[in-house]
């Protein structure tokens, strides 16, 4: 896709330019879900479809939709300003208000694989996004961060990396140990929309990411996924919980992620803005490694290999 030329042309495609960037709103009608799906792209300032960007699918929180990219542009603008984020498309589909970004048990909604097949594929060819898997990228709060999570974990072989906002998990890996303090906001109708009614136990572990993640943790690790989580202490849905247990199951499985529990923060607020500016550069970092730290290095082979070997430790 190339950039209009003029004002009016730039309207017809439903393109709003702005200094920096270009946001795109279209739709996409699948087989896989109810209804055709609204979603929202940012192209970067300078964008041209001869040069593949990676791909960064930014899915929106329960009851949100595509606009929680529009909200989010001035972030991406000043990070691909001042070359803090590297120039990428970003992505925001419009989905039902609480499908979890999942496959219902009972096939009448298919998220998953909406948005690992037909939706992937149109951003790919339509916007010339990258293909290379460890160009393609996850973020999402919330609803989103529960999707980002779940996306990531399945197919860790498709995705370089991913951020995941103040997750809507629980912390547990059985469906058995869900309690009232876990799922207050969540009536029974919801959990029965997506994992069958009444809730099968075995379809809910298959798509809680704890449980994903524990038992395939050597996939993970083996992937190379790049993963990043925070939560606020004070959320007000308890959320910190289910980060905290997920943490918790990542470590001690031995797969390496970044975990950051947010002092004083909540699930809105003022907080959200600086944490996800962290996210996106972590995810620069996902693209762009920092490569080996020469004073680490020069401290482990004059301080830590001595005192190792010292202590017959190898």
């Amino acid at each position: 896709m190339k950039a209009p030329r003029t004002l009016a042309s730039a309207l017809l495609l439903g393109i709003w330019p702005l200094a920096g960037s270009e946001l795109v709103e279209a739709e996409l009608t699948s087989a896989l879900v109810p209804r055709p799906v609204p979603y929202a792209v940012l192209l970067p300032d300078g964008y041209k479809a001869g040069a593949p960007l990676p791909l960064l699918l930014y899915l929106h929180g329960g009851g949100g939709d595509r606009r929680a990219l529009a909200r989010f542009r001035d972030i991406f603008e000043e990070l691909w300003k001042s070359r803090r984020l590297s120039p990428m498309v970003v992505a925001t589909p419009s989905v039902t208000p609480r499908c979890f970004y999942m496959d219902f048990k009972d096939g009448s909604e298919k998220w998953e694989s909406f948005l690992m097949g037909p939706f992937r594929d149109h951003l790919q060819k339509t916007y010339n996004a990258s293909s290379d898997p460890k160009k393609n990228l996850l973020m999402g709060a919330s609803m989103g961060g529960m999707g980002s999570l779940r996306l990531g974990f399945k197919y860790p072989q498709r995705f370089g990396g991913l951020a995941a906002q103040e997750p809507g998990i629980e912390p547990i890996l059985h469906w058995k140990d869900m309690q009232v303090r876990h799922r207050f906001w969540r009536a029974d109708g919801l959990f029965e929309a997506a994992f069958g009614k009444p809730v099968d136990p075995q379809y809910w572990e298959a798509n809680n990411p704890a449980s994903i993640a524990k038992a395939n943790a050597k996939g993970l690790i083996a992937s190379g996924l790049q993963i990043y989580m925070d939560a606020g202490d004070e959320d007000m849905f308890l959320l910190h919980e289910g980060t905290e247990f997920l943490h918790r199951v990542l470590w001690d499985a031995g797969v390496k992620h970044e975990y950051h529990l947010v002092r004083g923060a909540d699930h809105v607020g003022r907080t959200l803005r600086p944490r996800s500016i962290e996210a996106l550069e972590f995810l620069e970092r996902v693209l762009h490694p920092p490569g080996p730290d020469p004073a680490v290095e020069a401290a482990r082979r004059t301080i830590i290999e001595p005192a190792k070997k010292k202590a017959g430790i190898r």
